[in-house]
C-alpha cells in the first residue's frame, strides 16, 4: 500500500523532472555547429561543457555572488520576523503570516516591475537618499547589483520565512525557561537553545531561497544592467536570442550538478540530513 500511495508523485516526477532532465543532458551533447533549421546531431560533444563554462563564467560567479549575499540580508531579516510571528505575535499571528505570503498573490513579474519604479531614478526612494547624502546627485540605484540583491532578496523572503516559522512555533518555550533558570544570557539561550532546535526549518528555509535565486533571470533582467547579468540571464538568451540550445543546456546541467553538489554538503554539515 505505502508503495501505491507513492506511484502518482512517482510518476509526475518521472513525467515533468527526470525526462526533461535526460532530454537536457542529450542537447547538451549535440554538434555545437548545428542550427535550428538544420538540426543538431547528437556528436556526444562533451567539448560543450568546457566551452560553457568559458564563455559564462562571469555569469556563474556573479550568480552565487549575488544569491549567497541575498540568502544572508534574507536570514537577518526573515530569522527575527520568523520568530517574532511564532513567539510574539499572539492573536496577530495569522494576520502577520498572511502578510507575508500575500505579495506572493501577485505574479513573480509584477512584484519586480514594482521594485523597478521603487528604486527609478526619480522616484521617492532615490531622492530621499540624496536629500539625506547617502547617494549623490547623480547617484542612483537602479541598474545597479545593489537592486539585483534586493530585488531577489524580497521575491524569495516568503521561502525563507515560512518553513523558519514552522520550526519555531513548534519551540518549547520551557526550554527557554530553563536555560534563564540556569543563568544563561539571552545570548548564549539563543545560541545554544534556539538556533539548534530551530536548524531545520533554517536549513530549508535557505535552500528554498538560494536555490531559486541562483537560476533566477528576471531580477539581473529588470533591475540589472549588461554588468550584472546572471547565468539564467545566458541560459535564456542561448535557447531563445543566439540559438545554441547545446550550451544552454550544458549551462543548465553544470548549475544542477553544482546546486546539488553545494545542498548535499550544506545538508550534511548542518547534521540536519534526515530532517530535511
Amino acid at each position: 500500500m505505502p508503495y501505491l500511495l507513492l506511484l502518482p508523485g512517482g510518476a509526475w516526477l518521472v513525467l515533468f523532472f527526470v525526462v526533461p532532465a535526460v532530454q537536457l543532458g542529450a542537447t547538451s551533447l549535440y554538434d555545437p555547429s548545428g542550427s535550428v533549421t538544420t538540426g543538431y546531431a547528437m556528436t556526444w560533444a562533451f567539448s560543450n561543457y568546457p566551452d560553457a563554462i568559458a564563455y559564462a563564467w562571469p555569469q556563474v560567479v556573479r550568480s552565487f555572488a549575488y544569491a549567497g549575499i541575498a540568502t544572508v540580508i534574507g536570514i537577518l531579516i526573515g530569522y527575527p520576523l520568523a520568530y517574532a510571528i511564532a513567539q510574539k505575535a499572539g492573536r496577530w499571528k495569522n494576520v502577520l503570516l498572511i502578510c507575508v505570503v500575500a505579495p506572493m498573490f501577485t505574479s513573480f513579474l509584477v512584484r519586480t516591475l514594482a521594485w523597478k519604479t521603487i528604486l527609478s531614478d526619480n522616484g521617492a526612494l532615490v531622492g530621499f537618499l540624496r536629500d539625506i547624502g547617502l547617494l549623490a546627485a547623480d547617484g542612483r540605484l537602479l541598474a545597479t547589483p545593489l537592486a539585483v540583491v534586493l530585488g531577489l532578496t524580497y521575491n524569495f523572503l516568503p521561502f525563507l520565512v515560512l518553513p523558519l516559522y514552522a520550526s519555531l512555533e513548534r519551540l518549547d518555550t520551557r526550554l527557554l525557561e530553563a536555560a534563564g533558570d540556569l543563568y544563561s544570557s539571552p545570548t548564549r539561550t539563543f545560541l545554544k537553545v534556539t538556533l539548534p532546535l530551530s536548524m531545520p526549518g533554517l536549513v530549508a528555509g535557505t535552500l528554498l531561497f538560494f536555490i531559486p535565486a541562483v537560476g533566477d533571470y528576471i531580477n539581473a533582467a529588470l533591475l540589472g544592467n549588461t554588468n550584472t547579468t546572471m547565468v539564467g540571464n545566458v541560459v535564456n538568451s542561448a535557447f531563445l536570442s543566439r540559438q545554441e540550445p547545446p550550451q544552454g543546456a550544458a549551462l543548465s546541467f553544470l548549475l544542477m550538478a553544482v546546486i546539488l553538489a553545494i545542498v548535499f554538503f550544506y545538508v550534511r554539515r548542518s547534521g540536519t540530513d534526515e530532517v530535511v
